[in-house]
């Protein structure tokens, strides 16, 4: 990574502001899955070893940004990071202000303290120089640590590094030297698996993929999209009309890179219970619609996989939600974990799958952002990275 990172500047005796991602499960007080707090565990350990304080910030969920709303303070997120850290963590009660600002201030080395939810204040999501400002007014070094939402331009991920020396901590150039392994450092034969629900969602991934990849495997209901840009019957299918013509574009400009289901399992109804059948993708009948990719296709997927060195993931199979339709996506997971090969999953479902399916822990990198990764493979510059400082 061409950024400058906590290892290459000074912390002793600074004040250290970090944007982590601690968007975390929460239902009556208690965090249900702690994985993302876990994740900044290396990061806060080397900041407070260098012997500086450290003052933390965060959203947590989708605030309506008109103050205070107690079910989203980051209060239990304080809590179970003081257990991690085996220290207690101080609790501010906003993220601003001039109460925030003396305790930031009176901190000590090795001290720790959690701003309150940022999205309590709307202009915050927008970006706003005077919220930028005032988080600034907390540290002396801003160390930019929560990937998912580089993507975004906003007041605690890429305002603030315009009022302090700005680096990214251990996760953050994790993700990125990982992603880059996906965009321009793969190592060659190179296979992406890309599916999800919507063509639309991922044209500008598909597009930026065929410049890089060997194979671009297509599943889920993005597939259908193409399947009736063949002229093929769809049936009761999720289908993008509205972006037929570009999906027979992709196709075209494609050739053999992109390749698609050749069976699928279909079913009488959106539901778990449904009748189901495994039929040829060209066999769909009125009334049915394609929910999984089918056996025959996850054989032919197995083999093309087989010799690849980098595989990138983003996106599930089928409606894996529904046990009844998620062998497909599982068992791409499952094909995954014994690849002799660099394997980067995107966030979100792609995650998720990988987590249900057992084998999170036998693929290469499981991205902790879904959308920020999905951005990152379109070859998009991300704002809350580019905002660091370059090395």
């Amino acid at each position: 990574m061409d950024k400058k990172t906590v290892r290459d500047v000074d912390l002793k005796g600074k004040r250290v502001l970090m944007r982590a991602d601690f968007n975390v499960p929460i239902k009556d007080g208690v965090i249900s899955d702690d994985k993302r707090i876990k994740a900044t565990l290396p990061t806060i350990n080397y900041i407070l070893e260098q012997g500086a304080a450290l003052v933390l910030m965060s959203h947590l969920g989708r605030p309506a940004g008109t103050g205070y709303e107690a079910e989203l303070s980051l209060k239990p997120v304080a809590v179970r990071l003081g257990e991690l850290l085996g220290k207690p963590v101080k609790m501010a009660p906003d993220c601003i202000g001039a109460e925030v600002e003396a305790m930031a201030a009176a901190l000590q080395p090795g001290e720790v303290m959690l701003l309150e939810n940022v999205r309590f204040y709307k202009a915050e999501t927008k970006n706003d120089a005077s919220i930028s400002e005032q988080l600034a007014k907390l540290g002396e070094i801003f160390v930019m640590d929560a990937f998912g939402t580089a993507h975004r331009a906003q007041s605690s991920t890429e305002g603030v590094a315009h009022y302090l020396p700005a680096v990214a901590g251990f996760l953050m150039e994790k993700e990125v030297a990982f992603l880059s392994k996906a965009t321009d450092a793969a190592e060659h034969p190179y296979v992406v698996i890309l599916g999800g629900a919507k063509v639309s969602d991922k044209i500008a991934v598909i597009q930026n993929m065929l410049k890089i990849a060997d194979k671009v495997l297509i599943g889920g209901g993005m597939a259908n999209t193409f399947f009736k840009a063949q002229g093929l019957e769809m049936g009761d299918s999720l289908v993008e009309d509205g972006v037929l013509d570009t999906a027979t574009a992709l196709l075209a400009e494609a050739g053999d890179k992109l390749v698609l289901p050749v069976d699928a399992v279909v079913a009488d109804a959106f539901d778990n219970e449904a009748n189901r059948k495994v039929v040829a993708v060209d066999a769909v009948e009125p009334g049915w619609r394609l929910l999984d990719i089918g056996p025959e296709t996850v054989a032919r997927y197995a083999e093309i996989l087989k010799s690849a060195k980098t595989v990138a993931w983003n996106g599930p199979m089928g409606v894996f939600e529904m046990p009844n339709f998620a062998q497909g996506t599982f068992a791409i997971a499952e094909i995954l974990a014994e690849l002799d090969a660099v394997t980067i999953i995107g966030g979100g479902d792609s995650a998720s799958a990988v987590k249900k399916a057992g084998v999170a822990g036998k693929v290469s990198h499981v991205s902790t952002g879904g959308g920020a990764s999905l951005e990152f493979l379109e070859g998009k510059v991300l704002p809350g990275v580019a905002a660091l400082a370059d090395k």
